[in-house]
């Protein structure tokens, strides 16, 4: 009896790959649930702040709404209210919000 009970003549045999088997699932399921989103929500925001231009209504991360006044490579400043501008780091800059057409037509 030479070599391991799993082998027949150094040949592995079927309970040699059925032991691996559940590891390979376990990072092709990794791949394609964690890894791919991930880049595609990366690229989906990287092109959102490469698009960004001064008067677009946006949305940062706090939830905090305003019109972009002017863009550096770092900064944006936004006009949150008609005498306020603040300056965010322009990664805070979430998501481009449609302005909601007027229903009333009147300013409120």
């Amino acid at each position: 009896m030479r070599g391991s009970p799993h082998t027949h003549n150094g040949v592995s045999t079927v309970n040699d790959w059925a032991s691996v088997l559940p590891l390979v699932i376990l990072v092709v399921a990794f791949l394609l649930l964690v890894i791919r989103p991930a880049r595609a929500n990366r690229r989906q925001f990287q092109q959102l702040q490469s698009q960004l231009t001064v008067g677009q209504q946006v949305m940062i991360a706090s939830g905090i709404f305003g019109r972009i006044d002017g863009i550096d490579d770092e900064t944006v400043q936004l006009r949150i209210a008609p005498e306020t501008v603040v300056t965010v780091n322009r990664h805070a800059v979430s998501r481009v919000v449609e302005p909601a057409p007027d229903q009333t037509g009147t300013d409120i």
